[in-house]
């Protein structure tokens, strides 16, 4: 099978985990008899500095020709000072829209071998498995207004949350069709004591759930699931939630593998290729200093093959390698604890190649 990989390094440390990430997928190509064609392009604070642009208009014809994306990272304090609309983030939430992308899908699994690694306790994470679905092209990200204005006479801003039912609609079908081939429970997360467009959200859900009798659909209020996710994660199978609450508890999700380095996602539409990136940002001041932990893209590139390729023996075969990786003790820098010898991203690198079966 032969397919088009969109390559867009990014900024920071996502050159290196994405060099590293190419070298794995290369290596599955070989075992099952495929062929990988890769296209680079530009994104975020690289772009704004080839081309003026986050988002160059030649990036998105390139993303869209492809048959998946894989990304590095975008942003760092170089362009902090750039108005908003010349910000690198704005690259990755432009491609997000332009694709289509409206459902971002977290995994969140840990690695037995892994626990020691989390701030909680071992009973705490041993065993978690649960998924977390971000609408991805709505909500307080995407609404307008977004400025600055003055009122009564003093700097102000305003930002605008705006879910249409039909975007509700779709996000929370992608919950249910997932749960319902994992544990079959859905648990929606919203603010709806508070916000209109969560009220909105919670009473689509229900309906939604008409379709799907055999999954379990529960409701909690963001502020509680945060605090569920930390005191009892095991709970969870599903969570669907809008796009600044989904942001938020993935990242607090991460804590419990032990790193926002471990964590893998992807960004899926119903047509355009799908965009995968690791859930860690750019990490510029650890660059060009070969520490960065590269397994999240390599899970990630695991994810395209198997959501966009079809590929699930391939994808199967670079989670367990990372796996037994894993259990065989190595770890790059973000992971070990005192006394452990740290591997540098050629060094993890080469272990999963090795592991690769």
């Amino acid at each position: 099978m032969n397919k088009k990989i969109t390559v867009l390094p990014g900024d920071g440390i996502g050159a290196e985990v994405v060099e590293a990430t190419i070298k794995v997928l290369d290596k599955v190509a070989s075992l099952y008899d495929h062929q990988f064609e890769y296209k680079f392009a530009d994104i975020g604070g690289t772009a704004i500095d080839k081309h003026d642009n986050p988002l160059p208009q030649e990036t998105v014809d390139t993303c869209r020709s492809s048959d998946g994306v894989l990304l590095g990272a975008v942003g760092g304090p170089k362009w902090d000072n750039l108005p908003g609309n010349k910000r690198p983030e704005k690259g990755l939430l432009g491609i997000r829209k332009a694709l289509n992308l409206f459902a971002n899908l977290r995994p969140v699994t840990g690695h037995e071998s892994m626990t020691d690694s989390s701030t909680l306790r071992k009973e705490v994470v041993d065993n978690v498995d649960l998924m977390i679905i971000r609408e991805l092209t709505g909500g307080l990200y995407f609404g307008e207004p977004q400025e600055r204005r003055e009122v009564d006479g003093e700097e102000a801003a305003v930002d605008t949350l705006q879910y249409k039912k039909s975007e509700i609609e779709r996000i929370v079908r992608q919950g249910f069709e997932l749960a319902k081939v994992r544990r079959k429970k859905l648990t929606s997360v919203d603010k709806a004591n508070v916000l209109e467009s969560s009220r909105l959200w919670r009473e689509t859900a229900i309906e939604v759930a008409k379709d799907y009798p055999e999954v379990e659909l529960e409701h909690m209020l963001v502020d509680n699931a945060a605090m569920q996710l930390i005191r009892d994660p095991k709970q969870f199978d599903v969570v669907v939630t809008e796009n600044m609450f989904g942001d938020i508890l993935s990242d607090e999700a991460s804590m419990l593998t032990g790193s926002l380095g471990m964590l893998p996602s992807a960004s899926i539409g119903s047509e355009a290729p799908g965009l995968y990136e690791p859930v860690h940002g750019s990490a510029p001041d650890i660059a060009g200093e070969g520490k960065a932990n590269p397994l999240a893209t390599m899970a990630s590139a695991a994810m395209m093959l198997k959501y966009s390729f079809g590929m699930h023996n391939e994808a199967a075969s670079i989670d367990t390698a990372i796996s037994s990786v894993l259990t065989n003790g190595h770890r790059t820098g973000d992971i070990a604890k005192d006394g452990e010898k740290i591997l540098s991203t050629n060094e993890m690198t080469d272990k999963v190649l090795e592991a690769l079966k």
